[in-house]
Protein backbone atom coordinates (compact mmCIF):
# COMPACT_ATOMS: atom_id res chain seq x y z
CA UNK A 1 0.00 0.00 0.00
CA UNK A 2 2.89 2.33 0.73
CA UNK A 3 4.22 1.78 -2.79
CA UNK A 4 0.88 2.70 -4.38
CA UNK A 5 0.45 5.72 -2.11
CA UNK A 6 3.91 6.99 -3.03
CA UNK A 7 3.24 6.52 -6.73
CA UNK A 8 0.13 8.66 -6.29
CA UNK A 9 2.22 11.52 -4.92
CA UNK A 10 4.68 11.22 -7.81
CA UNK A 11 1.77 11.44 -10.24
CA UNK A 12 0.62 14.58 -8.45
CA UNK A 13 4.12 16.05 -8.70
CA UNK A 14 4.22 15.38 -12.45
CA UNK A 15 0.86 17.14 -12.73
CA UNK A 16 2.31 20.21 -11.01
CA UNK A 17 5.32 20.05 -13.32
CA UNK A 18 3.00 20.55 -16.30
CA UNK A 19 1.56 23.80 -14.96
CA UNK A 20 4.46 26.11 -16.02
CA UNK A 21 4.38 24.91 -19.67
CA UNK A 22 0.57 25.20 -19.65
CA UNK A 23 0.72 28.78 -18.38
CA UNK A 24 3.42 29.66 -20.90
CA UNK A 25 1.37 28.20 -23.76
CA UNK A 26 -1.62 30.34 -22.78
CA UNK A 27 0.37 33.53 -22.22
CA UNK A 28 2.34 33.47 -25.48
CA UNK A 29 -0.57 32.25 -27.59
CA UNK A 30 0.45 28.62 -28.20
CA UNK A 31 -3.16 27.56 -27.72
CA UNK A 32 -2.67 24.45 -29.84
CA UNK A 33 -0.46 23.14 -27.01
CA UNK A 34 -3.03 23.65 -24.25
CA UNK A 35 -4.55 20.18 -24.62
CA UNK A 36 -1.08 18.60 -24.39
CA UNK A 37 -0.57 20.11 -20.94
CA UNK A 38 -4.17 20.24 -19.72
CA UNK A 39 -5.57 16.76 -20.30
CA UNK A 40 -2.65 14.75 -18.80
CA UNK A 41 -2.68 16.53 -15.41
CA UNK A 42 -6.46 16.30 -15.22
CA UNK A 43 -6.47 12.57 -15.82
CA UNK A 44 -3.38 11.73 -13.77
CA UNK A 45 -4.50 14.14 -11.04
CA UNK A 46 -7.79 12.29 -10.62
CA UNK A 47 -6.00 8.93 -10.53
CA UNK A 48 -3.46 10.27 -8.02
CA UNK A 49 -6.20 11.67 -5.77
CA UNK A 50 -8.12 8.38 -5.80
CA UNK A 51 -5.03 6.34 -4.99
CA UNK A 52 -3.89 8.75 -2.28
CA UNK A 53 -7.15 9.21 -0.42
CA UNK A 54 -8.55 5.69 -0.77
CA UNK A 55 -5.46 4.08 0.72
CA UNK A 56 -5.15 4.45 4.52
CA UNK A 57 -2.43 6.83 5.65
CA UNK A 58 -1.06 4.54 8.32
CA UNK A 59 2.62 4.32 9.15
CA UNK A 60 4.36 2.02 6.69
CA UNK A 61 8.06 1.17 6.76
CA UNK A 62 9.51 0.28 3.39
CA UNK A 63 11.65 -2.82 3.21
CA UNK A 64 14.74 -2.93 1.02
CA UNK A 65 12.79 -4.83 -1.63
CA UNK A 66 10.00 -2.26 -1.60
CA UNK A 67 12.46 0.58 -1.97
CA UNK A 68 14.11 -0.83 -5.08
CA UNK A 69 10.81 -1.73 -6.69
CA UNK A 70 9.35 1.69 -5.91
CA UNK A 71 12.32 3.56 -7.38
CA UNK A 72 12.10 1.63 -10.64
CA UNK A 73 8.34 2.06 -10.92
CA UNK A 74 8.64 5.80 -10.29
CA UNK A 75 11.13 6.27 -13.10
CA UNK A 76 9.06 4.16 -15.50
CA UNK A 77 5.90 6.03 -14.51
CA UNK A 78 7.67 9.38 -14.93
CA UNK A 79 8.94 8.41 -18.37
CA UNK A 80 5.50 7.32 -19.58
CA UNK A 81 3.76 10.37 -18.14
CA UNK A 82 6.44 12.70 -19.46
CA UNK A 83 5.95 11.38 -22.99
CA UNK A 84 2.25 12.35 -23.16
CA UNK A 85 2.75 16.05 -24.07
CA UNK A 86 4.97 14.99 -26.98
CA UNK A 87 2.34 12.56 -28.22
CA UNK A 88 -0.50 15.09 -27.90
CA UNK A 89 1.43 17.94 -29.51
CA UNK A 90 0.47 18.86 -33.10
CA UNK A 91 3.97 17.85 -34.23
CA UNK A 92 2.85 14.23 -34.11
CA UNK A 93 5.90 12.68 -32.50
CA UNK A 94 5.34 8.94 -32.56
CA UNK A 95 5.13 6.82 -29.43
CA UNK A 96 8.72 5.59 -29.65
CA UNK A 97 10.27 9.03 -30.10
CA UNK A 98 8.13 10.41 -27.29
CA UNK A 99 9.15 7.68 -24.85
CA UNK A 100 12.80 8.08 -25.84
CA UNK A 101 12.65 11.87 -25.43
CA UNK A 102 11.05 11.53 -22.01
CA UNK A 103 13.54 8.88 -20.88
CA UNK A 104 16.44 11.08 -22.04
CA UNK A 105 15.04 13.98 -20.03
CA UNK A 106 14.46 12.22 -16.72
CA UNK A 107 17.74 10.32 -17.05
CA UNK A 108 19.49 13.64 -17.91
CA UNK A 109 21.03 12.18 -21.03
CA UNK A 110 22.09 14.81 -23.56
CA UNK A 111 20.41 12.90 -26.37
CA UNK A 112 17.39 13.72 -28.48
CA UNK A 113 15.39 12.68 -31.52
CA UNK A 114 14.49 16.33 -32.21
CA UNK A 115 16.73 17.44 -35.06
CA UNK A 116 15.87 21.14 -34.78
CA UNK A 117 14.47 22.26 -31.40
CA UNK A 118 13.88 25.77 -32.74
CA UNK A 119 10.90 24.41 -34.68
CA UNK A 120 9.16 23.23 -31.50
CA UNK A 121 6.79 25.41 -29.45
CA UNK A 122 8.39 27.06 -26.45
CA UNK A 123 6.01 25.37 -24.03
CA UNK A 124 7.23 21.95 -25.18
CA UNK A 125 10.87 23.03 -24.91
CA UNK A 126 10.20 24.24 -21.37
CA UNK A 127 8.61 20.87 -20.57
CA UNK A 128 11.70 19.05 -21.81
CA UNK A 129 13.99 21.29 -19.74
CA UNK A 130 11.84 20.88 -16.63
CA UNK A 131 12.04 17.11 -16.97
CA UNK A 132 15.83 17.33 -17.10
CA UNK A 133 15.84 19.54 -14.03
CA UNK A 134 13.54 17.22 -12.08
CA UNK A 135 15.51 14.16 -13.10
CA UNK A 136 18.84 15.80 -12.29
CA UNK A 137 18.57 15.74 -8.55
CA UNK A 138 16.15 12.85 -8.73
CA UNK A 139 12.41 12.66 -8.41
CA UNK A 140 13.10 10.24 -5.60
CA UNK A 141 14.72 12.94 -3.48
CA UNK A 142 11.69 15.16 -3.92
CA UNK A 143 9.38 12.35 -2.91
CA UNK A 144 11.58 11.68 0.12
CA UNK A 145 11.11 15.30 1.17
CA UNK A 146 7.34 14.71 0.98
CA UNK A 147 7.42 11.40 2.86
CA UNK A 148 5.88 12.75 6.08
CA UNK A 149 2.68 13.25 4.06
CA UNK A 150 2.73 9.58 3.12
CA UNK A 151 3.60 7.93 6.38
CA UNK A 152 6.28 5.92 4.60
CA UNK A 153 9.83 5.34 5.79
CA UNK A 154 12.10 6.87 3.18
CA UNK A 155 15.69 5.74 3.65
CA UNK A 156 15.27 2.57 1.57
CA UNK A 157 14.16 4.75 -1.35
CA UNK A 158 17.05 7.19 -1.20
CA UNK A 159 19.47 4.30 -0.71
CA UNK A 160 18.20 2.75 -3.92
CA UNK A 161 18.39 5.94 -5.96
CA UNK A 162 21.47 7.86 -4.81
CA UNK A 163 24.67 7.38 -6.74
CA UNK A 164 28.04 6.05 -5.68
CA UNK A 165 29.32 3.12 -3.61
CA UNK A 166 28.62 4.77 -0.24
CA UNK A 167 25.39 6.43 0.90
CA UNK A 168 25.39 8.93 3.74
CA UNK A 169 22.97 11.20 5.51
CA UNK A 170 23.83 14.84 6.02
CA UNK A 171 21.37 15.14 8.89
CA UNK A 172 19.80 12.50 11.14
CA UNK A 173 16.46 12.94 9.36
CA UNK A 174 16.46 11.81 5.74
CA UNK A 175 13.65 14.22 4.89
CA UNK A 176 15.79 17.10 6.08
CA UNK A 177 18.62 15.79 3.94
CA UNK A 178 16.42 15.86 0.86
CA UNK A 179 15.22 19.39 1.56
CA UNK A 180 18.77 20.66 2.02
CA UNK A 181 19.95 19.07 -1.24
CA UNK A 182 17.00 20.52 -3.14
CA UNK A 183 17.68 23.93 -1.60
CA UNK A 184 21.26 23.91 -2.87
CA UNK A 185 20.06 22.67 -6.25
CA UNK A 186 17.47 25.44 -6.60
CA UNK A 187 19.97 28.09 -5.52
CA UNK A 188 22.46 27.00 -8.20
CA UNK A 189 19.69 26.99 -10.80
CA UNK A 190 18.59 30.53 -9.95
CA UNK A 191 22.14 31.89 -9.99
CA UNK A 192 22.78 30.25 -13.36
CA UNK A 193 19.60 31.74 -14.83
CA UNK A 194 20.71 35.23 -13.81
CA UNK A 195 24.23 34.76 -15.16
CA UNK A 196 22.90 33.56 -18.51
CA UNK A 197 20.62 36.58 -18.68
CA UNK A 198 23.59 38.86 -17.94
CA UNK A 199 25.50 37.06 -20.69
CA UNK A 200 22.89 38.03 -23.28
CA UNK A 201 20.39 35.18 -23.34
CA UNK A 202 16.72 36.09 -23.32
CA UNK A 203 14.91 34.93 -20.20
CA UNK A 204 13.30 31.89 -21.81
CA UNK A 205 16.62 30.50 -23.06
CA UNK A 206 18.31 31.38 -19.78
CA UNK A 207 15.73 29.41 -17.81
CA UNK A 208 15.79 26.36 -20.10
CA UNK A 209 19.59 26.21 -20.30
CA UNK A 210 19.92 26.65 -16.54
CA UNK A 211 17.58 23.69 -16.01
CA UNK A 212 19.57 21.43 -18.34
CA UNK A 213 23.11 22.51 -17.41
CA UNK A 214 22.85 22.23 -13.62
CA UNK A 215 21.17 18.84 -14.10
CA UNK A 216 24.00 17.84 -16.47
CA UNK A 217 21.33 17.12 -19.09
CA UNK A 218 22.85 18.83 -22.10
CA UNK A 219 19.95 19.65 -24.44
CA UNK A 220 19.47 23.16 -25.80
CA UNK A 221 16.70 25.34 -27.19
CA UNK A 222 18.94 26.06 -30.18
CA UNK A 223 19.99 23.70 -32.94
CA UNK A 224 23.58 24.96 -32.71
CA UNK A 225 23.57 24.71 -28.90
CA UNK A 226 25.88 27.12 -27.10
CA UNK A 227 27.65 27.86 -30.38
CA UNK A 228 24.57 29.94 -31.25
CA UNK A 229 25.59 32.58 -28.69
CA UNK A 230 29.34 32.52 -29.43
CA UNK A 231 30.03 34.09 -26.04
CA UNK A 232 33.16 33.40 -24.02
CA UNK A 233 31.29 34.55 -20.87
CA UNK A 234 28.47 32.07 -21.42
CA UNK A 235 30.97 29.31 -22.20
CA UNK A 236 32.90 30.02 -18.99
CA UNK A 237 29.74 30.11 -16.85
CA UNK A 238 28.56 26.84 -18.43
CA UNK A 239 31.87 25.11 -17.69
CA UNK A 240 31.73 26.17 -14.03
CA UNK A 241 28.17 24.99 -13.50
CA UNK A 242 28.63 21.72 -15.39
CA UNK A 243 31.43 20.98 -12.93
CA UNK A 244 29.35 22.14 -9.97
CA UNK A 245 26.55 19.83 -11.04
CA UNK A 246 28.98 16.92 -11.28
CA UNK A 247 30.39 17.33 -7.75
CA UNK A 248 28.87 15.60 -4.73
CA UNK A 249 26.11 17.89 -3.43
CA UNK A 250 26.73 16.95 0.19
CA UNK A 251 30.00 18.88 -0.02
CA UNK A 252 28.09 22.10 -0.62
CA UNK A 253 26.13 21.54 2.56
CA UNK A 254 29.36 21.04 4.50
CA UNK A 255 30.79 24.16 2.88
CA UNK A 256 27.82 26.24 4.02
CA UNK A 257 28.14 24.81 7.54
CA UNK A 258 31.79 25.85 7.64
CA UNK A 259 33.19 22.31 7.51
CA UNK A 260 35.96 23.30 5.13
CA UNK A 261 38.23 20.46 6.22
CA UNK A 262 35.69 17.85 5.10
CA UNK A 263 35.59 19.47 1.67
CA UNK A 264 39.37 19.84 1.37
CA UNK A 265 39.92 16.23 2.43
CA UNK A 266 37.35 14.74 0.07
CA UNK A 267 39.27 12.30 -2.09
CA UNK A 268 36.76 12.09 -4.93
CA UNK A 269 36.42 15.86 -5.38
CA UNK A 270 40.20 16.29 -5.51
CA UNK A 271 40.60 13.53 -8.07
CA UNK A 272 37.71 14.91 -10.14
CA UNK A 273 39.21 18.41 -10.26
CA UNK A 274 42.66 16.98 -11.05
CA UNK A 275 41.26 14.98 -13.98
CA UNK A 276 39.48 18.06 -15.34
CA UNK A 277 42.59 20.27 -15.08
CA UNK A 278 44.93 17.64 -16.51
CA UNK A 279 42.64 16.73 -19.42
CA UNK A 280 41.94 20.40 -20.20
CA UNK A 281 45.66 21.21 -20.18
CA UNK A 282 46.58 18.32 -22.48
CA UNK A 283 43.77 19.04 -24.93
CA UNK A 284 44.53 22.78 -24.90
CA UNK A 285 48.17 22.15 -25.80
CA UNK A 286 47.16 19.86 -28.66
CA UNK A 287 44.60 22.40 -29.95
CA UNK A 288 46.83 25.47 -30.10
CA UNK A 289 48.04 24.64 -33.64
CA UNK A 290 44.45 23.83 -34.63
CA UNK A 291 43.00 27.17 -33.48
CA UNK A 292 46.16 29.27 -33.69
CA UNK A 293 45.33 30.78 -30.30
CA UNK A 294 45.96 29.53 -26.76
CA UNK A 295 42.85 31.37 -25.51
CA UNK A 296 40.53 29.69 -28.03
CA UNK A 297 42.18 26.32 -27.45
CA UNK A 298 41.58 26.64 -23.70
CA UNK A 299 38.03 27.93 -24.18
CA UNK A 300 36.84 25.11 -26.45
CA UNK A 301 39.01 22.40 -24.91
CA UNK A 302 37.94 23.02 -21.30
CA UNK A 303 34.29 23.29 -22.35
CA UNK A 304 34.31 19.89 -24.03
CA UNK A 305 36.22 18.27 -21.19
CA UNK A 306 33.71 19.59 -18.64
CA UNK A 307 30.83 18.47 -20.86
CA UNK A 308 32.07 14.90 -21.17
CA UNK A 309 33.33 14.30 -17.64
CA UNK A 310 30.11 15.74 -16.18
CA UNK A 311 28.12 13.62 -18.69
CA UNK A 312 26.27 16.77 -19.76
CA UNK A 313 26.80 16.03 -23.44
CA UNK A 314 26.91 19.57 -24.80
CA UNK A 315 28.91 19.91 -28.01
CA UNK A 316 30.36 23.43 -28.25
CA UNK A 317 32.20 22.69 -31.48
CA UNK A 318 32.88 19.82 -33.87
CA UNK A 319 35.46 18.00 -31.77
CA UNK A 320 35.67 15.19 -34.34
CA UNK A 321 37.75 17.63 -36.41
CA UNK A 322 40.28 17.95 -33.58
CA UNK A 323 43.63 16.13 -33.56
CA UNK A 324 43.41 12.42 -32.74
CA UNK A 325 45.17 12.97 -29.39
CA UNK A 326 42.48 15.41 -28.20
CA UNK A 327 39.70 13.11 -29.40
CA UNK A 328 41.36 10.21 -27.60
CA UNK A 329 41.31 12.04 -24.27
CA UNK A 330 37.63 12.90 -24.70
CA UNK A 331 36.89 9.28 -25.52
CA UNK A 332 38.67 8.09 -22.36
CA UNK A 333 36.73 10.61 -20.27
CA UNK A 334 33.52 8.89 -21.39
CA UNK A 335 34.56 5.96 -19.16
CA UNK A 336 34.82 8.10 -16.01
CA UNK A 337 31.75 10.20 -15.24
CA UNK A 338 31.14 12.66 -12.40
CA UNK A 339 31.20 12.33 -8.63
CA UNK A 340 28.90 10.22 -6.49
CA UNK A 341 25.96 12.11 -5.04
CA UNK A 342 25.88 14.45 -8.04
CA UNK A 343 23.56 14.86 -11.01
CA UNK A 344 26.16 13.32 -13.34
CA UNK A 345 26.13 9.79 -14.73
CA UNK A 346 28.89 7.37 -15.65
CA UNK A 347 30.90 4.96 -13.54
CA UNK A 348 31.80 7.78 -11.10
CA UNK A 349 35.22 9.06 -10.08
CA UNK A 350 35.10 7.43 -6.65
CA UNK A 351 34.88 3.95 -8.16
CA UNK A 352 37.91 4.56 -10.36
CA UNK A 353 39.74 5.88 -7.31
CA UNK A 354 38.86 2.81 -5.26
CA UNK A 355 40.01 0.42 -8.00
CA UNK A 356 43.23 2.41 -8.54
CA UNK A 357 44.07 2.28 -4.84
CA UNK A 358 43.20 -1.41 -4.64
CA UNK A 359 45.41 -2.14 -7.66
CA UNK A 360 48.29 -0.37 -5.92
CA UNK A 361 47.65 -2.49 -2.83
CA UNK A 362 47.72 -5.70 -4.87
CA UNK A 363 51.12 -4.72 -6.27
CA UNK A 364 52.38 -4.07 -2.73
CA UNK A 365 50.96 -7.41 -1.61
CA UNK A 366 53.06 -9.19 -4.24
CA UNK A 367 56.16 -7.39 -2.99
CA UNK A 368 55.27 -7.88 0.70
CA UNK A 369 53.19 -11.09 0.99
CA UNK A 370 52.72 -10.73 4.78
CA UNK A 371 51.76 -7.08 4.66
CA UNK A 372 48.30 -5.77 5.51
CA UNK A 373 47.08 -3.03 3.17
CA UNK A 374 43.92 -0.96 3.12
CA UNK A 375 42.59 1.76 0.88
CA UNK A 376 42.13 5.25 2.31
CA UNK A 377 39.32 7.59 1.30
CA UNK A 378 38.93 11.07 2.79
CA UNK A 379 41.90 10.26 5.04
CA UNK A 380 39.97 7.36 6.57
CA UNK A 381 40.37 3.62 6.14
CA UNK A 382 37.89 2.34 3.55
CA UNK A 383 35.76 -0.75 4.10
CA UNK A 384 36.50 -3.93 2.15
CA UNK A 385 32.89 -4.27 1.03
CA UNK A 386 33.27 -0.95 -0.83
CA UNK A 387 36.00 -2.54 -2.94
CA UNK A 388 33.88 -5.62 -3.62
CA UNK A 389 30.83 -3.55 -4.50
CA UNK A 390 32.87 -1.31 -6.78
CA UNK A 391 34.38 -4.24 -8.64
CA UNK A 392 30.95 -5.79 -9.11
CA UNK A 393 29.46 -2.53 -10.35
CA UNK A 394 32.22 -1.89 -12.90
CA UNK A 395 31.92 -5.44 -14.24
CA UNK A 396 28.15 -5.06 -14.58
CA UNK A 397 28.57 -1.63 -16.18
CA UNK A 398 30.80 -2.96 -18.95
CA UNK A 399 28.57 -5.99 -19.33
CA UNK A 400 25.69 -3.62 -20.16
CA UNK A 401 27.92 -1.57 -22.47
CA UNK A 402 28.96 -4.74 -24.28
CA UNK A 403 25.39 -6.00 -24.62
CA UNK A 404 24.19 -2.60 -25.86
CA UNK A 405 27.04 -2.52 -28.37
CA UNK A 406 26.04 -5.91 -29.77
CA UNK A 407 22.34 -5.01 -29.94
CA UNK A 408 23.20 -1.79 -31.81
CA UNK A 409 25.59 -3.56 -34.19
CA UNK A 410 22.95 -6.21 -34.85
CA UNK A 411 20.77 -3.42 -36.26
CA UNK A 412 23.35 -2.66 -38.94
CA UNK A 413 25.53 0.09 -37.41
CA UNK A 414 29.32 0.03 -37.48
CA UNK A 415 31.09 -1.31 -34.41
CA UNK A 416 32.73 1.97 -33.32
CA UNK A 417 29.47 3.90 -33.52
CA UNK A 418 27.73 1.04 -31.70
CA UNK A 419 30.29 1.09 -28.89
CA UNK A 420 30.21 4.88 -28.61
CA UNK A 421 26.41 4.85 -28.46
CA UNK A 422 26.48 2.16 -25.79
CA UNK A 423 28.82 4.26 -23.65
CA UNK A 424 26.61 7.32 -24.11
CA UNK A 425 23.28 5.76 -23.17
CA UNK A 426 24.68 3.69 -20.30
CA UNK A 427 26.60 6.61 -18.84
CA UNK A 428 23.86 9.16 -19.70
CA UNK A 429 26.34 11.23 -21.73
CA UNK A 430 24.29 11.74 -24.88
CA UNK A 431 26.68 12.86 -27.58
CA UNK A 432 29.76 10.88 -28.52
CA UNK A 433 31.64 9.73 -31.59
CA UNK A 434 30.77 8.12 -34.88
CA UNK A 435 27.14 8.23 -35.90
CA UNK A 436 26.18 10.18 -32.74
CA UNK A 437 28.92 12.78 -33.03
CA UNK A 438 28.27 16.53 -32.64
CA UNK A 439 25.33 17.74 -34.71
CA UNK A 440 23.82 14.24 -35.03
CA UNK A 441 20.74 13.06 -33.15
CA UNK A 442 19.20 9.73 -32.22
CA UNK A 443 16.37 9.99 -34.73
CA UNK A 444 18.43 7.81 -37.07
CA UNK A 445 17.96 4.73 -34.88
CA UNK A 446 15.05 2.31 -35.45
CA UNK A 447 12.16 2.27 -33.00
CA UNK A 448 13.15 -0.94 -31.25
CA UNK A 449 16.56 0.55 -30.42
CA UNK A 450 14.97 3.71 -29.04
CA UNK A 451 12.90 1.62 -26.64
CA UNK A 452 15.93 -0.46 -25.68
CA UNK A 453 18.04 2.66 -25.14
CA UNK A 454 15.30 4.12 -22.96
CA UNK A 455 15.55 1.13 -20.62
CA UNK A 456 19.35 1.30 -20.65
CA UNK A 457 19.32 5.02 -19.80
CA UNK A 458 16.99 4.45 -16.85
CA UNK A 459 19.15 1.53 -15.72
CA UNK A 460 22.28 3.68 -15.90
CA UNK A 461 20.60 6.56 -14.10
CA UNK A 462 19.57 4.24 -11.26
CA UNK A 463 23.09 2.85 -10.82
CA UNK A 464 22.36 -0.56 -12.41
CA UNK A 465 21.73 -2.54 -9.21
CA UNK A 466 18.28 -1.04 -8.69
CA UNK A 467 17.04 -2.48 -11.98
CA UNK A 468 19.01 -5.72 -12.15
CA UNK A 469 18.02 -6.82 -8.68
CA UNK A 470 14.39 -6.87 -9.84
CA UNK A 471 15.24 -9.68 -12.27
CA UNK A 472 16.70 -12.01 -9.64
CA UNK A 473 14.46 -14.84 -8.34
CA UNK A 474 15.53 -14.13 -4.76
CA UNK A 475 14.07 -10.64 -4.95
CA UNK A 476 10.53 -11.97 -5.38
CA UNK A 477 10.76 -14.69 -2.75
CA UNK A 478 9.20 -13.96 0.61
Amino acid sequence: MGVIRTLAVILAFLCLLMIPPLILAIVIGELYMVKAFLFPPLITGIIAALLFFLIPAKKIQLRIRDGFLLVFLIWVLSTITGSIPYILSPFEMNFYDSIFESACSFATTGASTIANPELLPRSLLLWRSLNHWAGGMGIILLSVALMPLLGVGAFQMIKAETTGPEKEKITPRITETAKILWGVYCAFTLILMILYRIGGMEWFDAVCHAFTVISTGGVSTKKAGFAFYDSSFIDMVTVIFMLLGAINFTLYFRLVRGKFRDVLQNTEAKVFIFIFIAASALITLSLIPHYGSAADALRFGSFQVASVISTTGNARTDYTAWPAFAQGILFLLMFIGGCSGSTAGGIKVIRHTVLFKQTANEIRRILYPRGVFSIHLNKKVGRKDVVYGTAGFVFLYFLIVGLTTLVTALSGFDIFSSFSTALCVTGNIGTGFGIIGPGNGYEIFPNHLKMFYSLVMITGRLELWTVFILFTPEFWRR
